[in-house]
């Protein structure tokens, strides 16, 4: 049976049922600092109603238990993870102003207001995903970093202004080649202070139709504005590309003819196996999520019955554009036979594909394990060479079986 895909357009809600659920359990855990558990934790209200693990408290970074990541092909909001660099800033929306400048015939200074009348805004369904994702599944010693599982990704129907359209309305001079974005949170860092910020090339900026792959200023997701959490009231969502590539509360806008400076594309989100200041010069910013899927088990956990196992989950094809699906497999004896997984919700490009998978096990069967191919050719490899920031992590996702 596929899994029952729910509207774009119904609003996020928790039943009453749910809300006491949660509210018995957090009390639970107050009362008993010692029991404060991963999966107590998954059902603790955060800021937004969401119900999420912790992972780092200060800054929030927090993503959802795995079985609820395969209930929807929409993410919704209580669902969807948190990354955060810096404490979250509260903007004035009536204040608020977005600064476009550089390499363009007319810089500008918007309201959301002058941003809504001079410019349509579009719908896209994108997923989102960290680029450290998966990081814990990496060999000892553990890698500095949030410490994610595999819940830092999410698909979402995003409602905004295409890039395009913004920079062809201020003119881009001949010599633009990149988009600085930088946001209004503020970063500490060895004493200094500093805004989140990246970029992306000119070409990625331009991309994409009215239907998949344009980058948004995003003022929407599912419909609803914009959290505190998720960027209000403004951000960037750049299909295809990690994270950290769609700035949240964006408040300046630059092209250049350069890449940005800003340390979180500069320095920190770079594939390094070599800490050396000529390894860290040389090495390319990530843009590109990578191919992945992930087995997400029932809260009980994996559970066999009559001699088979019944698995779900999701998969992503790599960001790279024109990229899709070919096929999800699962295996119940370490890769030596594959089943071919159904897939089980819409296949659209720059999104997941959510699966469903019944095989057969023996006494001998432990785990279970998952691996997904793309039209560009690429397998999901059976493990992953480390890497010093623990990025892009995308080797056969395992899941071991419970015991009765």
């Amino acid at each position: 049976m596929s899994i029952p895909l729910p509207s774009a357009a119904s609003p996020v809600s928790l039943s009453r049922r749910h809300w006491l659920a949660c509210a018995s359990a957090a009390a639970a855990v107050l009362a008993n600092p010692s029991s404060r558990s991963a999966r107590a934790q998954d059902l603790v209200t955060l800021p937004d109603g969401k119900l999420l693990i912790v992972r780092t408290p200060r800054p929030l970074n927090a993503e959802p238990a795995l079985h609820r990541l395969a209930e929807r092909w929409i993410t919704p909001l209580e669902s969807f993870f948190i990354r955060s660099h810096g404490n979250v800033p509260q903007l004035d929306a009536a204040a608020y102003r977005l600064s476009i400048e550089g390499l363009v015939e007319r810089p500008q200074t918007l309201s959301l207001d002058e941003l809504a009348g001079r410019f349509p805004q579009v719908d896209q369904t994108a997923t989102l995903t960290c680029a450290g994702n998966r990081r814990d599944e990496f060999a000892f010693p553990r890698i500095s970093g949030v410490p994610w599982n595999a819940g830092a990704i999410g698909n979402a129907r995003w409602t905004g202004i295409p890039l395009r359209n913004l920079l062809e309305g201020c003119g881009l001079k001949p010599e633009a080649r990149h988009i600085w974005f930088e946001g209004a949170d503020q970063i500490t860092d060895h004493g200094t202070t500093f805004p989140f910020g990246g970029s992306i090339p000119i070409e990625r900026a331009l991309a994409g139709n009215d239907h998949t792959g344009l980058p948004l200023l995003a003022t929407h997701m599912n419909d609803l504005p914009l959290t505190p959490s998720h960027g209000a009231p403004l951000r960037m969502v750049v299909p295809g590309f990690i994270g950290a590539r769609s700035v949240k509360w964006l408040t300046r806008l630059v092209v250049s003819d350069r890449p940005s400076p800003n340390h979180y594309h500069a320095d920190a989100y770079k594939l390094l196996t070599d800490d050396s200041p000529d390894a860290l010069a040389a090495a390319h910013p990530i843009h590109e999520y990578v191919l992945n899927s992930v087995i997400a088990p029932p809260e009980e956990g994996l559970r066999p019955r009559d001699g088979h196992v019944s698995v779900r989950g999701f998969a992503l094809a790599g960001g790279t554009a024109g990229t899709s699906l070919r096929r999800v497999e699962v295996s119940a004896d370490d890769g030596q036979t594959w089943t071919t997984a159904r897939l089980v919700s819409p296949t659209r490009d720059y999104c997941w594909v959510l699966w469903q998978a019944t095989l057969p096990i023996t006494p001998q069967t432990r785990s279970v394990c998952v691996r997904a191919a793309d039209s560009t050719g690429q397998i999901q490899p059976r493990e992953m060479v480390r890497n010093l920031k623990g990025y892009q992590y995308n080797a056969w996702h395992r899941v071991a079986l419970t015991n009765s």
